[in-house]
């Protein structure tokens, strides 16, 4: 996987306003498990209809929405849990299979699991033995 080039830009957004975007919004966590690439976003409080997962030309993305404030009547006295709308966009390597991507969402952690291509996985390379004639002069085994 290659970095994320909008890091830095949360990064500056999180300097600039403060601690609603400290970290990002979707916090991640990636990390090779056997033959697989696994990702992890933070997304607590989000409906998971909400949650939109695609893969085009090696990006994913994923979209997500957390309402704001139930009561339109209420008095806000503190708002620090962001809001909206949310992407993430994630550049992944072509040694990826992106056609079998899979998602779960369990307790505000969307999970995703994307195999590694056959043909980017590591493999043994069979050594042939050949039944070369004995150069004149060298030494024969006894």
């Amino acid at each position: 996987m290659r970095t994320d080039p909008f890091r830095e830009l949360d990064r500056w957004a999180g300097h600039v306003w403060g601690g609603a975007f400290r970290g990002g919004a979707m916090p991640m966590d990636a990390y090779r498990r056997g033959d697989s690439v696994v990702v992890k976003f933070d997304l607590p409080g989000v409906d998971p209809g909400s949650v939109e997962v695609t893969v085009e030309r090696n990006v994913l993305t994923v979209k997500a929405q957390r309402p704001g404030a139930e009561d339109k009547d209420a008095e806000v006295l503190v708002a620090e849990r962001p809001h909206g709308d949310f992407t993430r966009r994630v550049f992944l390597g072509r040694s990826l299979d992106t056609d079998r991507v899979e998602a779960n969402y369990d307790h505000g952690v969307l999970t995703l699991s994307i195999p590694v291509a056959e043909k980017a996985k590591s493999r043994r390379i069979e050594i042939g033995v050949s039944d070369a004639e004995a150069i004149e002069g060298a030494p024969q085994a006894a």
